[in-house]
């Protein structure tokens, strides 16, 4: 099973496609959408909502993928559920960069002060990274100093923000599911 989170954009067509290239590694994938917009609220909905997920599976090797503020719950909630993650272009600092867009950006600070001291020590070597060095939208090498010392980071030469093909990592992804 694969649990797919979109970004801020939840209505863009290229969740879809992202969904549909997906099954090329599990057949079995779950678009998880939640608000964007109440980021306390979303932490709550997609602890549970995932936790659900995870119980109604019988897949041993789950994963959490999630692209741009959905790599940023990506990484937390796989890490609080003790599954593998993958992010493509995460957005790292919500709180920075999404005000004037969701009504409490200050609540993304909390989070990442309530959750586990160094996290993505203890989380090491659990994610997988994809960057896009034409991200239009995000400070790629500012994500990569943050995040090279725990996770594999794999660049893409070829696409934006929203990171619409993402089938030249597809074999990569799936070895990464499939680790023991």
């Amino acid at each position: 099973m694969i649990i797919y989170l979109h970004g801020f954009d939840s209505t863009s067509p290229g969740n879809h496609e992202k969904v549909l290239q997906l099954q090329f590694i599990d057949a079995d994938v779950r678009l998880l959408s939640y608000s964007t917009l109440h980021p306390k609220h979303d932490m709550q909905f997609l602890l549970n909502e995932t936790d659900k997920l995870l119980q109604s599976s019988g897949d041993d090797r789950p994963l959490i993928c999630g692209v741009g503020l959905g790599g940023f719950w990506a990484e937390r909630i796989g890490f609080l559920n003790d599954i593998r993650q993958v992010m493509f272009n995460p957005n790292l600092w919500p709180e920075e960069n999404m005000v004037g867009k969701i009504n409490r950006p200050e609540e993304y600070v909390d989070i990442a002060s309530k959750c586990v001291n160094n996290f993505r020590e203890k989380n090491r070597d659990r994610c997988l990274v994809v960057l896009s060095r034409q991200d239009d939208a995000l400070d790629s090498p500012r994500s990569a100093a943050a995040l090279q010392s725990f996770y594999e980071i794999i660049w893409d030469e070829t696409e934006g923000h929203k990171f619409k093909n993402i089938a030249p990592h597809l074999q990569r992804i799936k070895a990464f599911k499939t680790l023991g």
